[in-house]
């Protein structure tokens, strides 16, 4: 049997501190098509500190926060720092530990778990495709309108426009390892607003910064 998804994932976030030379044995994740996407970019903005693109996608945030898929928790240590009540959630304990080092709150759950707080976060946040967790966009959406309060935000990463709705199955992979499969979703930003209609949410701004692409869903 293979390892599971987060087990991999651990190796690949601890691979980007160690002395490992770089790219000798790169990381990349392969859809159930059979494409591989290279992931050594990602996990070096992952693993880095929070960039301009992400302080500005920040600063839409309102009220307390809630980093859905943290990982090693760049951006929720960049709230800290800046002095915003935010909470990390992820299902990973290597990249919880990585969060904890950064200055992050974080604690180990699942977002389809329960939540402290509930009904009364500020701000979701489904920043780095996180929109994509559990496969189901829908379902996901609709748990975090059950998560803010009366006037919260959900702020999320999309892919480009024309991407659409697209649900699959990835597993992790390097030449001496391959994970078990998970399900995910790729959300293009025009695919957003259907999907928030269905989870009781509103899209109300859509933004392109750096070469990412953002929509915000109002309560």
């Amino acid at each position: 049997m293979p390892p599971a998804a987060t087990d991999l994932y651990a190796a690949a976030l601890q691979s980007v501190r160690s002395d490992e030379v770089a790219g000798s044995r790169p990381w990349s994740v392969r859809d159930h098509d059979g494409r591989a996407f290279p992931l050594a970019g990602a996990l070096d903005r992952w693993t880095g500190r929070a960039d301009a693109v992400d302080r500005r996608f920040l600063g839409r945030a309102r009220g307390t926060v809630l980093d859905i898929g943290c990982g090693p928790g760049r951006l929720a240590a960049e709230l800290a720092r800046t002095g915003v009540h935010a909470l990390g959630l992820d299902i990973s304990p290597a990249a919880l530990r990585l969060a904890r080092r950064s200055g992050a709150t974080v604690i180990q759950r699942s977002v389809f778990e329960p939540v402290v707080a509930e009904g009364l976060w500020g701000t979701a946040l489904l920043a780095d495709g996180n929109i994509g967790i559990g496969g189901d966009p829908t379902v996901l959406l609709r748990r975090c309108r059950s998560l803010l309060a009366p006037d919260g935000l959900v702020l999320v990463e999309t892919e480009r426009p024309g991407a659409g709705l697209r649900t699959t199955r990835l597993r992790l992979e390097r030449v001496d390892a391959v994970s078990a499969w998970f399900d995910w979703a790729e959300v293009g930003c025009d695919a957003v607003e259907e999907l928030a209609g269905s989870a009781g949410l509103h899209p109300s701004e859509t933004w392109q910064d750096g070469g990412r692409w953002f929509v915000a869903l109002r309560r």
